[in-house]
């Protein structure tokens, strides 16, 4: 069993536990008291031309350990919005990341632009606690869901008004994830399988999406010129985390990848 399978495995098993504790029914209902919904995908194709960055935040990982001791969620995500950020991505899960959906609540709560929810998301229910603490996009991971998951949970996303980053590592992905009717198209350069990470993976996928879908390049990027070397690619935005969480001086490291132009 590699470390997908362990998460997905957990997964199941808290979701039920979650469902258990608040019923699915009673977690839709207070949907109406959710806040309005920002637009996420609008936020990653910048008017200006730039390529657009989803800041992370990000505790730890089942490969690096701990990233950030002294661990502020919401002062990190205010720096995030402060030096340039197009939208935010909070790591939820608790087990794996050390993360919680309370720090999405509270960040959405503290920041203007679009916030995604990073976690192993199998069920509409996820998807619905996503919405209710606020939430303007989830990820959903191709690696980690049937074709019918697949399309049930993007229809389910897109009926709350929310949308998907549609997560791929290899072409067969990426057929299922276009054949779903994704329209943001995350590459993840990590194989979450081996953890081995190279941003080829994006210079090999990205060329193959047609146009009208947004490509957001995920993993691996740890400066300017690897921000260049996806947008050459055709990522219109990246994704990064861990090399803003190691910074030290996280203002400074974002406003040096969010400055890159689109080519």
């Amino acid at each position: 069993m590699n470390i997908l399978d362990t998460i997905l495995a957990h997964k199941r098993q808290e979701v039920a536990e979650a469902e258990s504790r608040v019923p699915f029914s009673v977690l839709e209902q207070r949907l109406t008291n959710a806040p309005i919904v920002r637009p996420f995908r609008t936020a990653l194709n910048r008017a200006d031309g730039r390529v657009a960055v989803i800041a992370e935040v990000k505790k730890a990982s089942p490969s690096k350990g701990v990233l950030c001791e002294d661990f502020d969620p919401l002062g990190i995500a205010r720096t995030y919005a402060r030096h340039g950020a197009s939208a935010i991505s909070v790591l939820t899960d608790e087990r794996f990341f050390q993360g919680h959906l309370d720090y999405l609540r509270a960040i959405r709560q503290s920041v203007s632009v679009p916030v995604l929810r990073k976690d192993f998301l199998i069920s509409r229910y996820q998807v619905a606690e996503a919405r209710e603490a606020g939430a303007d996009a989830v990820l959903l991971i191709v690696a980690a869901l049937s074709d019918e998951q697949l399309r049930d949970l993007l229809h389910y996303t897109q009926e709350l008004g929310m949308d998907a980053l549609v997560e791929v590592h290899t072409e067969t992905e990426l057929h299922r994830a276009l054949d779903a009717g994704a329209a943001v198209i995350g590459i993840n350069n990590r194989d979450l399988t081996t953890f081995h990470t190279t941003l080829e993976v994006t210079e090999r996928l990205a060329p193959q999406i047609p146009p009208g879908c947004i490509i957001v390049s995920e993993s691996g990027i740890e400066s300017a010129e690897d921000v260049r070397r996806v947008a050459r690619a055709g990522a219109h935005a990246v994704l990064v985390g861990e090399s803003l969480m190691r910074a030290k001086d996280v203002g400074e490291k974002l406003r040096e990848i969010a400055g890159v132009e689109r080519s």
